[in-house]
């Protein structure tokens, strides 16, 4: 599984990373402060759509909605938020330890964000998880089926050799960019 973070503020166009990503790659509009995230929304989600890519709006389920995106994706303090299981959409959820994997999966969601593994520039100065712990904290979620533990934070063409086993999928911001 690979996941494409989309920040419309990071470096270049990301609608030009869009155009070079495979059909099915997952995409998540992360973008939460726009005053025109919604119109921005619709740009995005037609492109995928033309692309054959599944759009997840992040923190946003009615938005996701209206756009006709596949799924929301849900930031690691909104990931108790059960009744979203209920829609009729795709659910990943972020998580930075071991009981919010286990609260995302509790929710039903289909992927778990787990971040961040290495330093990012997102999240500057964040001690990563490296790639030790990530594989503890893999084994300990392995048991549930049916929801991808996917790595997140820092995830290139060189760290992407360093994940351990396990690992279901990536997801990458800057990566996609190169």
């Amino acid at each position: 599984m690979s996941i494409y973070v989309l920040d419309r503020g990071r470096d270049g166009d990301p609608l030009d990373v869009l155009d070079r990503l495979s059909p099915g790659t997952w995409v998540i509009l992360r973008d939460y402060d726009r005053l025109d995230r919604a119109a921005w929304a619709r740009t995005v989600a037609a492109r995928c759509r033309r692309r054959r890519l599944v759009l997840l709006v992040a923190g946003d389920a009615r938005l996701a909605l209206r756009v006709g995106a596949a799924g929301v994706h849900l930031p690691q303090g909104l990931a108790r938020l059960g009744g979203v299981a209920r829609l009729p959409l795709l659910i990943s959820a972020a998580a930075h330890d071991a009981a919010a994997i286990r609260r995302a999966m509790r929710i039903g969601a289909d992927a778990v964000l787990v971040s961040p593994v290495f330093a990012t520039r997102s999240h500057p100065g964040a001690p990563g998880l490296g790639p030790h712990r990530l594989a503890r904290l893999l084994a300990r979620h392995r048991g549930a089926r049916g929801v991808a533990l996917v790595a997140l934070g820092g995830i290139s063409a060189a760290t992407v050799r360093r994940l351990p086993p396990g690992v279901d999928g990536i997801a990458a911001i800057d990566g996609w960019s190169a």
